[in-house]
């Protein structure tokens, strides 16, 4: 088809990232340059997405789980189109039907009482620090060293130090950090009795998804509860069934008087986040309805699309092709990893996986390795040696097989890379 009759034009690949260096981030432009990874996305269908060249990648990083259900999943994108008929993002200062629908459907798959929707997972994160500071009348939140949660002012502030005191926004007296599966660390840091809250990602996505011990969350819940401690669970990454449980916490039957959740439930097609609060933390709502206002937090389309999305999460079928889906990538992985010594080990829980390679920088060099061998998966922010690894929840077998070859294909050439 001609472009007369209809086709789009091409993309000028070069007008497109000559555009980001001079306008949008030209720092990450040149940290990927360097890294001879020049990915301009353009058509993206499933778990692939194609750079506007037309070369195929299979999508293992999902934009930190935000395409968990695939990209413009076919179910998800008829809701936002059936919404957008008859819908815009609303008025914030009233409610409306999918705004509600969602809030009653979130209380019911978290056993807590109320949500705020925010756009983003930050600004959830801050909305929940927030509440348990006027919940406890304490100041004080305690979060991990190899934490993120984004990087607005509050969450930044409860990342990484590093990342805050850029900005000169580190606020290191309000914000204690502690160790991960350390739960020594975690008593030292709450037995003063003066903790809001303890922020806990789940499984810490960008420190490369390290498992925490089995006694460790439920562990952290008990020295919440015996200090007047509120546990707030990050679960943007880890939750809606990544795990193989609809929640990460659920996995170690932990119940938290907070729950963050995003990325997943835009489907990555409207942005919507949410802070859930039980009963008590959440009693400002019934003194201050305005304590929180957001113009696109609960867009109505957005509390449409996330519904399904949380429905089809919810779906036993989902989540027991999670578990389908981990065993079978697990096995594969195993039997690479058999024959590559530079592949040091694998992290899981689910289909939420992290790679150890054997070298200091190893997870940005295997993700390079992928990029060539046809696979895009992000190294951990935090530990460069490990790469983060994330199946769509709802891939086939063929789709695993496929990409295990691929896998394998890219540690061969970083072995050999390394032996060089």
């Amino acid at each position: 088809m001609s472009r007369a009759s209809g086709s789009p034009e091409p993309i000028d690949r070069e007008r497109v990232r000559r555009q980001s260096r001079e306008h949008l981030f030209p720092h990450r432009m040149e940290t990927f340059d360097a890294l001879g990874i020049d990915l301009v996305i353009g058509r993206r269908e499933g778990y692939r997405m194609w750079d506007v060249d037309g070369r195929e990648l299979m999508d293992f990083h999902l934009n930190g789980g935000t395409y968990s259900l695939g990209h413009r999943n076919p179910e998800l994108l008829d809701t936002l189109l059936e919404s957008l008929r008859t819908a815009d993002v609303g008025n914030h200062h009233f409610t409306n039907p999918a705004r509600a629908e969602l809030a009653e459907r979130l209380a019911e798959a978290t056993g807590l009482q109320y949500a705020v929707f925010t756009p983003s997972g930050s600004e959830a994160n801050d909305v929940a620090i927030k509440s348990a500071r006027r919940r406890t009348g304490r100041r004080k939140i305690v979060a991990l060293d190899c934490g993120y949660h984004g990087r607005s002012g509050l969450s930044g502030a409860a990342g990484n130090d590093d990342t805050a005191a850029f900005f000169h926004s580190e606020l290191r007296d309000e914000f204690v950090k502690v160790p991960f599966d350390d739960l020594d660390a975690m008593e030292k840091a709450l037995q003063g009795e003066d903790v809001a809250a303890a922020l806990m990602e789940t499984i810490p996505a960008t420190a490369g998804f390290p498992i925490p011990s089995d006694g460790y969350l439920p562990g952290v819940r008990a020295l919440c509860d015996r200090t007047g401690t509120l546990y707030i669970a990050d679960e943007v990454q880890t939750g809606l069934a990544r795990t193989g449980k609809l929640w990460g916490v659920d996995c170690w039957g932990v119940t938290p008087d907070i729950l963050i959740t995003g990325k997943g439930l835009s489907g990555g097609l409207y942005p919507v986040s949410a802070a859930v609060l039980s009963e008590s933390v959440g009693a400002w709502l019934r003194e201050d309805g305005w304590g929180y206002v957001s113009t696109f937090g609960g867009a109505e389309p957005g509390c449409a699309v996330g519904a399904r999305a949380l429905e089809i999460c919810s779906d036993p079928a989902t989540l027991a092709n999670v578990d389908t889906m981990a065993r079978r990538m697990r096995e594969g992985l195993e039997e690479i990893r058999s024959r590559q010594p530079i592949f040091k080990g694998i992290r899981q829980k689910g289909l939420v996986m992290g790679l150890e390679v054997d070298l200091p920088l190893g997870g940005v060099q295997l993700s390079r390795a992928l990029f060539e061998s046809g696979i895009w998966a992000m190294f951990a922010g935090f530990d460069r040696s490990v790469l983060q690894f994330k199946p769509g929840l709802l891939i086939d077998e063929a789709y695993c097989d496929e990409a295990l070859e691929r896998v394998d294909k890219a540690f061969a050439t970083l072995a050999a890379q390394a032996q060089a």
